[in-house]
């Protein structure tokens, strides 16, 4: 038998399993810490612009408001236009950094629609390429991503300033 080690996934769980203990919401954490470090790529106003720890692609960022609410329905519009359009910048930053064939946009609200943090509503933001699933994901549950989370980080935030 073969075996595919993924370390990421043990710190995914157990992050997981902490929020889900109710210590505390990582959304509303992270932007306490320098951007590097917690992975911010942009502030706004109401919200921020933020890499997925575990993305799915190369390029997976998301979409914060900074106010810790469950449902999309209780942001106030101001937050609401202002994450619309950080998802509008967010498109072409990343057709010009990734030259992809597409681009996933959406939310998953709530533990049962998939939310990996349910507490605080955030709009994921991903590059995709016709063919960019593969055997990996199906057979062995793990993505295979050709850049590092750090260089990720740089080309976004580079091309967000410009």
């Amino acid at each position: 038998m073969d075996y595919l080690w993924t370390p990421w996934r043990y710190a995914y769980i157990t992050k997981a399993a902490k929020n889900e203990a109710g210590d505390g919401c990582i959304f509303c954490e992270l932007p306490k810490l320098p951007d590097a470090e917690a992975k911010i790529v942009h502030r706004g106003q109401h919200c921020f612009v933020i890499l997925n720890s575990f993305p799915y692609t190369s390029g997976h960022v998301m979409v914060v408001p900074f106010a810790h609410l469950d449902e999309l329905q209780k942001l106030p519009s101001p937050a609401a236009e202002e994450l619309m359009a950080l998802c509008q910048k967010l498109e072409g930053v990343l057709r010009r950094v990734y030259s992809p064939d597409g681009i996933n946009v959406g939310m998953n609200i709530g533990r049962a629609a998939g939310a990996g943090v349910a507490g605080h509503v955030h709009m994921h933001v991903l590059p995709r390429w016709v063919g960019d699933t593969n055997f990996m994901t199906v057979t062995g549950e793990s993505r295979v991503l050709p850049e590092a989370l750090e260089e990720t980080y740089e080309r976004i935030r580079a091309a967000l300033m410009k």
